[in-house]
């Protein structure tokens, strides 16, 4: 394949790397005074990029040496990816200004991270995934240390690096495993020497396991979730917006398609593995939740507990269980952004971020519109029916019964239960306790007011209609795994 094609191919990626560059010369150059406009050619930016992505043709077709790959399953997942990360932009603006940290740097960092998820999405060779993969976590660790005089920001970013350097390290070794073993780090490669029939090696699934424990680090997933709490809590909230958001989906989807590609043939393996990972995350986010007062820490472990949900569906092996998997991301990056975006319009006299649960008390009575909100978010996370949370749980839950596995699909249950108790106890505190001694920002300020009714507007029973064709484009993209 000539270069020019191989170029075709990768547009999204080039024009992100290309458009990156301008942006950050333009950024040295004015200085911070400049980041507005950097933030809409940032979104201006990943809107150009995302052309080629629509227009790609439903057949996969290669690149740059069989190392990327554009098919269905990328495409729908750098949509999403690319939405999330341009709400991450957008709404940072009033929260920086207001903290003093509203450097240029931060849309050059997310357009960083995206373009690592780009690559991330189509790798189709361990060497092309693990490039993606660090780009995306080295700018993710200067993001969570963007508020560099906040000794809470610089911790979270410090054990960021020091546990994402760990989960790096356990991937290349799981690589050197595999390619030891197998010969080839290319997924087509692996997939032929592990397919059905041949000889069981145990190497390769000793670096599997390595794999996916780096994997599970991105996803926060039990027992690699250690970091997730204290990141969220300490991290500025615009960045725990792109956090919760956008990585959450480009690593998932890696992890499916890792899993369902080269090391298809060792489903009887991962699926066990899987299992207890779900498992261990529903039943630890759920219960550590319950005794949280503050409510980014609160939103992590929902965070966890919902990636426990996720993997229900990827544990159950199907196409079915593919399906449930990416229409519960696109359900949680919806939930999710809302939810941060809410929080991040409660401030105190003096506009100072408030995050505690107590200083939600009450906000219907001062600003019943925002309350109202958060509280549909909160009924969404809890996969409370009619809302558009309730079809993603349905559906994961549906395919593991599906698969067989009553005992996952049981243990699913009793874990939403326990934790619509925490998302139950936000809403009691948002409506029926005294109202807390704060200013809540201005609702018009930005475009956070419009994100968070365009947000509401997707996970209220109107979202089934709204989401309708990226949910079609979803069940198309599952089949585009082998």
């Amino acid at each position: 394949m000539s270069l020019a094609q191989s170029l075709a191919i990768g547009a999204p990626e080039v024009i992100l790397a290309a458009g990156i560059c301008v942006l950050l010369l333009l950024g040295a150059w004015r200085g911070d005074r400049a980041l507005q406009g950097l933030s809409w050619g940032a979104v201006l930016l990943l809107a150009v990029a995302a052309v080629p992505v629509i227009n790609q043709g439903r057949e996969a077709a290669s690149a740059w040496g069989g190392l990327y790959v554009a098919d269905s399953f990328s495409r729908y997942l750098k949509l999403l990816v690319f939405a999330a990360s341009a709400a991450a932009i957008l709404v940072a603006g009033p929260f920086l200004r207001r903290a003093g940290t509203g450097r240029f740097e931060y849309p050059v960092l997310i357009l960083l991270a995206t373009l690592g998820m780009g690559i991330m999405v189509s790798a189709r060779n361990l060497l092309s995934l693990y490039v993606g993969l660090e780009l995306m976590s080295l700018s993710a660790y200067v993001l969570a240390a963007f508020h560099r005089d906040d000794a809470r920001s610089s911790e979270a970013g410090l054990k960021y690096f020091a546990l994402g350097a760990l989960a790096s390290g356990l991937l290349l070794y799981g690589v050197s495993l595999v390619y030891g073993f197998t010969g080839s780090t290319s997924f087509d490669a692996i997939r032929l020497a592990l397919a059905p029939g041949a000889e069981r090696n145990l190497g390769v699934l000793i670096g599997l396991v390595f794999i996916l424990a780096a994997l599970a680090f991105k996803v926060s997933a039990v027992p690699f979730h250690m970091w997730t709490p204290d990141v969220y809590e300490g991290a500025p909230t615009p960045v725990v917006t792109f956090f919760g958001t956008a990585p959450k989906v480009a690593a998932t989807g890696l992890m499916l398609r890792v899993l369902f590609d080269p090391f298809g043939g060792m489903k009887g393996d991962w699926q066990q593995i899987l299992i207890v990972i779900s498992i261990g995350s529903m039943l630890l986010g759920a219960v550590a939740a319950i005794g949280q007062t503050n409510v980014k820490r609160l939103l992590a472990y929902s965070a966890i507990t919902n990636i426990g949900f996720a993997l229900i569906g990827l544990a159950a092996g199907t196409a079915a269980g593919i399906s449930a998997v990416l229409l519960y991301l696109l359900a949680y990056i919806v939930m999710t952004l809302g939810a941060f975006v809410c929080l991040m319009m409660i401030v105190d006299g003096e506009g100072q971020q408030r995050e505690a649960l107590a200083d939600l008390a009450g906000l219907a009575k001062v600003r019943p519109g925002l309350a109202a909100a958060l509280a549909i978010f909160m009924f969404s996370l809890a996969g409370i029916p009619p809302l558009f949370g309730f079809m993603p749980k349905l559906a994961v839950l549906s395919a593991a019964v599906e698969a067989n596995l009553w005992p996952l699909a049981v243990i699913g249950v009793l874990a939403s239960v326990i934790a619509a108790f925490y998302y139950l106890r936000v809403v009691k505190v948002l409506y029926f306790d005294p109202p807390a001694d704060l200013a809540i920002a201005r609702l018009d300020e930005g475009v956070n007011p419009i994100v968070i009714g365009v947000t509401a507007a997707f996970v209220s029973p109107l979202g089934y209609l709204l989401l309708g064709p990226l949910m079609a484009f979803g069940a198309e993209a599952a089949r585009a795994l082998p």
